[in-house]
């Protein structure tokens, strides 16, 4: 039987894929296992608590443990954090906090589409392409 206190959310940005389990709790946030206060980097950490800090006193009564693979630090971010935003709208079903994430900014809650470019024949990657020379 499912338990309506338990809220499972996914966020991507290019190769990386978060899954967020948003409940009620004591404000802890974990990135595979870890609490993101040991995120390595602190711009990235500072990313993925946004959700949070923008919820302000809220935030402290939600528990979330994300779980992320793929691509980069950025990316996985990125993906983390879209998937924090998604589950905290659902469970608290705010219409104002959505839309203070949206005001904030749209990444929150929309994932990002944006893909790598194929690369093209005559160069090294999708624009680049081999120099030309007369001597």
């Amino acid at each position: 039987m499912k338990n309506p206190e338990i809220i499972v959310t996914s966020g991507k940005r290019k190769t990386s894929i978060a899954r967020a389990i948003t409940k009620k709790g004591n404000g802890q946030v974990t990135i595979n296992g870890y609490p993101v206060e040991f995120h390595p980097v602190e711009l990235l950490r500072n990313k993925i608590r946004e959700p949070l800090l923008i919820l302000g006193d809220k935030a402290s009564e939600i528990n979330v443990d994300v779980k992320v693979s793929g691509g980069g630090l950025t990316g996985q971010a990125d993906a983390s954090r879209t998937a924090i935003a998604k589950g905290i709208v659902k469970l608290l079903k705010d219409d104002k906090v959505e839309e203070m994430y949206r005001q904030y900014d749209r990444t929150l809650l929309v994932n990002d589409i944006r893909r790598k470019m194929p690369k093209k024949p005559a160069g090294s990657g999708a624009r680049a392409k081999r120099q030309k020379s007369y001597r």
